[in-house]
């Protein structure tokens, strides 16, 4: 049943810890047995889910992954996603896949920029929100501060679920109300009759502080209301140390109790229900070169309602074409095993040859459209220099490819031949000249491009748009799909041509649409 289904993301600012609680959450999920395991040995230690050479190297998350693993009978799918700001793209397309999330904070930092902006995405979308604030062993914020923070500036509501026994230097370990527990550091549980009970002050220090400040939060913040969570309006908020596995068991907990089932998916000309009879998803994700032994390219799919059975023939309704999933898979970051089946909420491998696309909607056959799932203009364009000129092929294929996962984005300019990748952050062009090198053996290099900005472009007259493209062939181009797109030096050149051709429509998204 779908019902039994957690798909959910963690989203973080740079550094929070979002990486180290996606390991102790597979540890407390039974997906790996001991702590390390998804690890390389001192330095490089890392999250299974940091496959990627660069990422390895800059020890940051820099492309979404999927893990699935099973506990207590729920299915879930936790999905990984870059923290930095320069991968907002593939977390943007990444948080359309979930029914939930889980926000990391730093209890030193507080809310971050980044933070805010994930944040502001789950609330286009609704998803609702469980809050980890990370780091409690370590000098910090005070737990008031940081649940005050998150009301102001999130416009949230919060309700802690447990508290610290102090911060940093005094902490001592944490007060679960729901389970009128005391967690401490290398010690079982301790289960007490409330936070009057006399036994606390023989097992922790802090005792009376504790009673003090969970009473004034439990008055102050208020209780848990799930329908206001699975709203979106309010976020329960846990304690806790990622490293030191303090709160995860209680987090993962509350995901398994609280967090929402597969929900419905925008999309046209209908939502889409998960208990909808027929099978529909889309593509979120394409991810080239998981393994690359065997150059492969892995699409992800969303099932959003049916049940999915290997071999089934799905049609891609942006193409028309019926394509046989005959390999599907499941991952646990680059570990893969066949899906034999799938439900609603899950995620699931295709194996794909160029044929899939971000954004792609497979069904048995309803034409129908996921909506939400867009291309974002590029902040940076940039050409890009070959430092062996034989490699040509190998270049287009590569940049094919990438555009193709959403991790850059090509423009053929209608002037000349030299194609032009546009991305969204500075990182991106790291990202993209390394796995150039290290996938692909294209050592290259950037150059300016004459241009800052691109923005696509339509009309309600096709002559309008005739026109206006051919008045300005040097600024022309086509992405991928052929669709046109203006390039500009800047934003005041953007808003000072749209101000003289009204009749044309900047558009600084694109939806792939269907044929």
């Amino acid at each position: 049943m779908s019902s039994d289904r957690r798909t959910f993301a963690i989203i973080s600012h740079p550094d929070a810890g979002k990486t180290t609680l996606t390991e102790k959450l597979l540890l407390a999920g039974g997906a790996i047995h001991l702590a390390g395991e998804v690890r390389a040995r001192g330095a490089n230690r890392r999250a299974r889910s940091d496959w990627m050479k660069i990422e390895q190297q800059r020890g940051i998350s820099v492309t979404s992954s999927v893990m699935t693993f099973v506990r207590d009978g729920l299915t879930f799918n936790l999905l990984d996603t870059p923290g930095h700001e320069d991968f907002s793209e593939d977390t943007y397309r990444t948080l359309t896949a979930v029914d939930s999330a889980v926000m990391v904070i730093d209890a030193a930092r507080g809310i971050e920029a980044q933070t805010r902006k994930l944040f502001e995405v789950c609330r286009l979308r609704s998803v609702p929100i469980i809050t980890f604030i990370n780091k409690v062993d370590r000098e910090g914020l005070s737990p008031f501060a940081l649940l005050d923070e998150i009301a102001d500036k999130l416009a949230l509501d919060v309700t802690p679920m447990n508290w610290p026994v102090g911060m940093g230097g005094t902490y001592e370990g944490l007060f679960d109300f729901g389970r009128s527990a005391l967690f401490r550091p290398e010690q079982p549980p301790e289960q007490v009759d409330g936070l009057g009970d006399a036994r606390l002050d023989g097992l922790v220090e802090g005792a009376q502080l504790l009673r003090d400040e969970a009473e004034l939060a439990l008055g102050g913040y208020g209780g848990f209301d799930e329908q206001a969570y699975r709203a979106g309006d309010q976020t329960p908020v846990f304690f806790g140390s990622a490293l030191r596995e303090y709160g995860v068991e209680a987090l993962i907990d509350a995901i398994a109790a609280y967090a929402p089932p597969p929900r419905s998916q925008p999309a046209a000309p209908r939502p889409v229900l998960p208990e909808d009879p027929k099978v529909s998803g889309f593509i979120f994700k394409v991810q080239a070169n998981m393994n690359p032994a065997h150059r492969d390219r892995i699409a992800f799919l969303r099932v959003c309602s049916g049940r999915f059975k290997r071999g089934m023939k799905l049609r891609q309704v942006q193409t028309g074409k019926t394509i046989a999933i005959n390999s599907p898979i499941f991952f646990f970051a680059q570990d893969r095993e066949l899906a034999e089946t799938a439900l609603p909420g899950d995620i699931i491998g295709i194996p794909n040859h160029g044929v899939l696309r971000v954004g792609d909607t497979l069904t048995e056959g309803e034409t129908l459209t996921f909506t939400g799932i867009p291309n974002f203009a590029p902040e940076i364009l940039r050409r890009v220099r070959l430092l062996d000129p034989t490699k040509t092929k190998q270049l287009r294929t590569a940049l094919t490819d990438m555009a193709e996962e959403g991790v850059t984005q090509l423009f053929k300019p209608l002037i000349g031949s030299q194609w032009i990748v546009g991305v969204v952050g500075q990182l991106q062009l790291e990202v993209l000249i390394s796995r150039l090198s290290a996938e692909y053996g294209v050592p290259a290099e950037f150059e300016p491009a004459p241009f800052d900005t691109a923005r696509w472009i339509s009309a309600e007259d096709p002559a309008d748009l005739k026109a206006f493209m051919a008045g300005r062939g040097s600024a022309m181009a086509e992405d991928r799909d052929g669709a046109p797109v203006f390039l500009a030096r800047d934003q005041w050149e953007v808003n000072y041509v749209a101000e003289r051709a009204p009749e044309i429509r900047f558009s600084a998204t694109r939806e792939r649409a269907a044929a």
